[in-house]
């Protein structure tokens, strides 16, 4: 097996989780089975509790673990597997250590950062030698020089140490600042950079070198001497145009691909046929183009529905289209002003989310959308909002709510599920991971998904009230999928409308750029036709 680490340097966001996910691609694209892992050195056991202010999206996987966004790009843009074990943070590492010592596995040895944090980390990077994978690329969280990431560094170095230079690669993503008023690019942060990880005892192999502008042989040539990497591999990766399916490409110009092969001995290996091509084509000439709002409380957050707006992008390239998204901040939509505003749209989409805050603009988002024949797509919250709005307007239970939002409403439409309510605990204990779903045949679910049973990832404390089912569906809401072992309404559309579905899963985390998700493709097909009446 061969093994690829990637850390960064200068400024956190700068990409290596991107970075990490084209490369995984390219090597596929040479025959190479490719798993990806998030190691992240902060003390959160994962990022489930975090606020998404500071951490941007949760990313759900098929069995529950609530994990970095990063592994979000790693699903998107390359088929290998992905659990629990693919997202490593401090405090998995010594909450497992911590256990053992209170187990007594350590014999009474002393517990110390070298060699049991370090061995700790080692030991699930032999994990993944079981996975059956040639090639395992790991981002390490972070930026060197963070006293919480020195100890996976120091991990790293061993690692190399204890498996030959032959079978491991560092590839270190670092930043060439322009400074205007000097008008040039500057090296050296980078240099910087790349001896502080040389004071670990690390030696990166290539140079990505996120820049603005084009950066010349001879700055390659400066960089290539003052941080001991061969030019040929100091990598230009220039901010995308378009969109970050751009980046597969820009690295495949900059021969990154052939780089890793020719270090580990696999140049004989040939590209296989290459999608991306195709997928930058139909963004950057579309044949349509949509304007969807998609209607939230993190909308000032460009990683707070990633997954969303990643998926949106899928269902535009599925249609040969461009989706232009518009942010809009639900407690905005108090104002009529605003709520006529989304008469401009071709769809409206109410993603997942928790608390009270903006609920009612989400709720008027939603009327305005069934009133006014808009397609509309309700992710999670989305769904059951709704289903509070249709309790509301059309089945006449006035101050319809959910218990989240109003624990005394006289119609709880949507309540907490009966598992739910006896937890105290906030990490990990939501209805999480991938559930069965039923399709009811003749809904438009039905249709996009043309098969009968589905499974879709879940993450939800509460759920759609069945005591109210029979009243909601008199009143003309269909059921259009529920899970078999709970009886629990997994998707609800309104007939009589072009395109209006609500679920209570999150679609968007099962969606790849050469593999839109159906609904999401469906989404934006009725956009397109909406667009093409008006």
């Amino acid at each position: 097996m061969k093994y690829i680490f990637v850390t960064g340097g200068v400024v956190s966001s700068l990409g290596k989780g991107l970075t990490s996910a084209a490369l995984g691609a390219l090597l596929e694209q040479r025959g190479l089975k490719v798993m990806l892992q998030k190691f992240d050195p902060y003390l959160n056991v994962d990022p489930g509790t975090m606020n998404p202010f500071q951490h941007g999206e949760v990313y759900v996987l098929d069995d529950g673990a609530e994990t970095d966004l990063d592994l979000g790009h790693y699903e998107r843009f390359t088929s290998g597997p992905l659990s629990r074990r693919n997202n490593l943070t401090s405090g998995q590492v010594y909450d497992s250590i911590l256990r053992k010592e209170r187990h007594g596995d350590f014999l009474g040895q002393t517990i110390q950062v070298i060699p049991h944090v370090t061995n700790e980390i080692k030991a699930r990077l032999d994990e993944a030698s079981k996975s059956g994978c040639d090639v395992v690329i790991t981002e390490i969280g972070g930026t060197v020089g963070d006293i919480e990431g020195l100890p996976f560094l120091e991990a790293m170095r061993q690692f190399r140490l204890d498996h030959g230079a032959q079978d491991v690669l560092f590839i270190h993503v670092t930043l060439v600042p322009y400074l205007a008023a000097a008008g040039e690019l500057k090296t050296k942060p980078s240099q910087q950079s790349v001896a502080k990880l040389r004071e670990i005892g690390i030696q990166p192999d290539i140079l990505v070198c996120r820049a603005e502008k084009p950066i010349s042989k001879e700055m390659r040539a400066k960089l290539s001497l003052f941080c001991n990497v061969p030019v040929k591999a100091v990598i230009e990766e220039r901010d995308v145009e378009i969109s970050i399916y751009e980046v597969p490409l820009m690295l495949e110009r900059e021969h990154v691909d052939e780089l890793v092969l020719a270090h580990f001995g696999l140049s004989h290996l040939k590209q296989l046929e290459n999608g991306w091509e195709n997928v930058v084509r139909i963004l950057k000439y579309p044949a349509h183009t949509v304007d969807i709002g998609v209607v939230g409380k993190y909308i000032e957050l460009q990683d707070a529905y990633k997954s969303v707006y990643e998926s949106l992008t899928h269902g535009g390239i599925a249609n040969d289209c461009v989706v232009k998204i518009h942010r809009i901040d639900s407690e905005t939509l108090d104002r009529e002003e605003n709520i006529q505003k989304l008469a401009g749209l071709d769809g409206i989409l109410v993603p997942g989310g928790f608390g009270s805050r903006g609920i009612e603009g989400k709720i008027r988002a939603a009327r305005f959308a069934r009133e006014n024949l808009i397609p509309y797509f309700g992710l999670c919250l989305g769904m059951q909002i709704a289903t509070i709005e249709f309790a509301r307007d059309v089945a006449g239970m006035t101050g319809a709510n959910s218990t989240e939002f109003d624990e005394k409403t006289a119609f709880p439409v949507i309540d907490i599920m009966e598992d739910q309510k006896d937890i105290a605990d906030k990490g990990a204990t939501m209805r999480l991971g991938s559930y069965e779903c039923e399709l009811v045949p003749g809904t438009l679910s039905a249709a996009a998904y043309a098969t009968p049973t589905i499974r879709e990832r879940h993450r939800h404390r509460f759920e759609f009230n069945n005591k109210y089912l029979e009243k909601l569906t008199k009143a003309g809401l269909r059921i259009a999928g529920k899970n078999p072992q709970r009886n629990l309404v997994e998707i609800v559309e309104v007939p009589d409308h072009p395109w209006f579905v609500g679920v209570q899963f999150h679609p968007e985390f099962q969606s790849k750029p050469r593999k839109a998700h159906p609904l999401f493709r469906e989404f934006v097909k009725a956009a397109i036709a909406r667009r093409k009446e008006s």
